[in-house]
């Protein structure tokens, strides 16, 4: 299969096992939704992706390329994570920011192309970062720094692209236009695996959802597949009811369940 496979991949922080065995397939020009409550791994099972942290156990392969074996330059030129986190740019424009995606595919030293700036430029309109591409990073609002790490993204080119939370700190509008281009993206053929909170999100915009739940993988298929009551119950302890809206599961939340006591 063309895209992204993790096989048995295990995560230790001190004494605390993070990721536990986990068994992913995410596809080539497809949306994956990594599901789960606070604390379940996904951003951890993210940056494991990116090689920002080392596993201990476990491999991550990318159209059959074992990651690991890739030097940090490639594997940039393959993979574009964005974090919840900013980073922090002190005295940079926005614009330079982006262009910072750019250095994966430059030589040592090498000047910005024609080819690097269009890039960006396009880079910063199909995020709508253009508008302020010029301001200082330190003035952009929440909102406006999660546009401008996804441009940074998008100007590294990857194949495959992964989005921590891509919709925080943004209003409703802004919100369905980024994962409306996330869609766009991925018909484009880019591979993405995104983390999301909002279960609705997930079962609008994604092809294929994974849940996890303590480092572990409770569930992955199809939104349908995946998104139930039953299970949402299980993980996120809270009732619902699925109703299907545009030939896509609709989550109507009840009430919270309590956590059943320990005798």
């Amino acid at each position: 299969m063309s895209g992204l496979r993790i096989d048995r991949l295990s995560y230790t922080a001190g004494a605390r096992l993070i990721v536990d065995g986990v068994d992913i397939t995410a596809p080539e020009g497809a949306i994956t939704a990594v599901l789960g409550p606070n604390g379940a791994g996904k951003s951890t099972l993210l940056r494991l992706i990116a090689g920002v942290l080392a596993a201990q156990d476990g491999t991550i392969a990318y159209d059959g390329a074992e990651l690991r074996r890739l030097s940090r330059r490639e594997r940039a030129r393959r993979i574009a994570l964005v974090e919840q986190e900013w980073t922090e740019a002190d005295g940079l424009t926005v614009r330079e920011i982006v262009e910072l995606g750019r250095i994966p595919h430059q030589s040592w030293l090498a000047t910005a192309s024609t080819e690097d700036e269009g890039i960006v430029e396009e880079s910063l309109r199909r995020t709508g970062a253009d508008v302020f591409a010029d301001r200082e990073a330190s003035t952009l609002s929440g909102g406006e720094r999660q546009r401008a790490n996804l441009a940074r993204a998008l100007a590294q080119q990857p194949q495959l692209l992964l989005c921590d939370e891509p919709t925080n700190h943004l209003d409703v509008h802004a919100q369905l236009s980024s994962l409306r281009l996330l869609r766009d993206l991925a018909a484009d053929g880019l591979t993405i695996v995104a983390a999301l909170h909002d279960l609705n999100h997930a079962a609008r915009f994604s092809d294929h959802v994974v849940v996890l739940e303590g480092g572990v993988v409770r569930a992955a298929g199809s939104p349908s597949e995946v998104l139930t009551p039953e299970c949402v119950q299980a993980v996120w302890r809270v009732t619902a009811e699925i109703v299907e809206h545009a030939g896509r599961p609709l989550i109507v939340f009840g009430e919270p369940v309590d956590a059943p006591s320990v005798s």
